[in-house]
């Protein structure tokens, strides 16, 4: 496992994705356990979770609850574990996804993330998204104030744009040590926020990394297929030459656009995030990065 930074701390060049494991289809508890264990046992020590991963119409943090119980049952160490999570969405009966930027939920919020992790400060806690409704200065503040309470140690912004990254770089100062948008092979709509947390030195976490490779939690079943023509083939046809799958491609690929990068797949079994770990130590050769940057530009 290749590590990289967020801030003063070293976590894993891969991450897991936690949600799978609580929301639709979301695998038994065992099941659950067993795949924070493998991400665990392959190195991974940074776990991306957020108090509305769970199903439409439940309480928050299922998710939250879960990764805390498999640090519990782990039968290794954890102390270099850092545990991300995220406030400022809900999940009402309906499926859909709200958003309160409001500075008064967000800290409550915090507070109950606190006692499902079962820990005395957060590692890492992320704004969800910007609520258009309330200022994004004051959501930020009150991040910012959480942190000076020391109730987390380390702050992000997630679904944000260039110059909310700026207004947040300003708030916060050295505590920004991360953004989490959306990028993979098929949306790379981040390119210049992406760009800009490699010129802060800010990890950039891109989440539904797989995009147009594979299954996405939120996306549904990928169009392309093994062995099927299409634009992102490029993927496929190095993971054949390799042999070995095109996630893995995909997630090295990411890697090496920066080394801020730090994807965050998410996994609902063992055998998935133990394949999505071993891009951490794959280095792609200057011809398969062409191709495959090739195959992107050309979707």
């Amino acid at each position: 496992m290749r590590y990289r930074n967020l801030g003063q701390v070293r976590v894993s060049a891969v991450g897991l994705g936690a949600m799978p494991l609580s929301i639709e289809g979301r695998p038994d508890e065992a099941r659950a356990l067993a795949t924070v264990h493998a991400a665990l046992d392959a190195g991974v020590t940074l776990l991306d979770t957020a108090d509305s991963y769970h199903l439409p119409g439940e309480p928050p943090g299922h998710n939250e609850l879960l990764v805390a119980r498999a640090l519990a049952t782990y039968g290794g160490g954890t102390g270099d574990v850092l545990v991300a999570t995220k406030g400022g969405r809900g999940r009402p009966s309906d499926g859909g996804w709200t958003v309160n930027g409001d500075p008064r939920w967000l800290k409550a919020a915090a507070e109950a993330s606190l006692k499902r992790l079962g820990v005395e400060a957060i590692g890492l806690y992320q704004l969800h998204k910007p609520d258009p409704s309330i200022p994004f200065e004051e959501s930020v503040g009150a991040l910012r104030e959480l942190a000076d309470e020391g109730k987390i140690r380390l702050v992000g912004v997630s679904n944000t744009d260039v110059r909310q990254i700026w207004v947040a770089h300003e708030i916060l100062g050295d505590r920004l040590v991360s953004v989490q948008n959306r990028y993979s092979p098929a949306v790379r709509d981040s390119e210049a926020e992406l760009r800009l947390c490699a010129d802060l030195g800010l990890g950039f976490l891109p989440w539904s990394p797989l995009g147009g490779i594979s299954r996405s939690s939120l996306d549904g079943p990928s169009r392309i297929k093994g062995g099927g023509a299409g634009p992102l083939e490029a993927f496929h046809a190095v993971a054949r030459e390799r042999g070995m799958s095109a996630q893995r491609i995909c997630l090295a690929w990411l890697l090496g656009l920066s080394p801020t990068v730090i994807p965050i797949p998410g996994a609902s079994r063992p055998e998935t995030i133990r394949d999505s770990a071993g891009a951490a130590d794959l280095v792609l050769s200057g011809e398969e990065r062409a191709r495959l940057d090739d195959a992107v530009r050309s979707r």
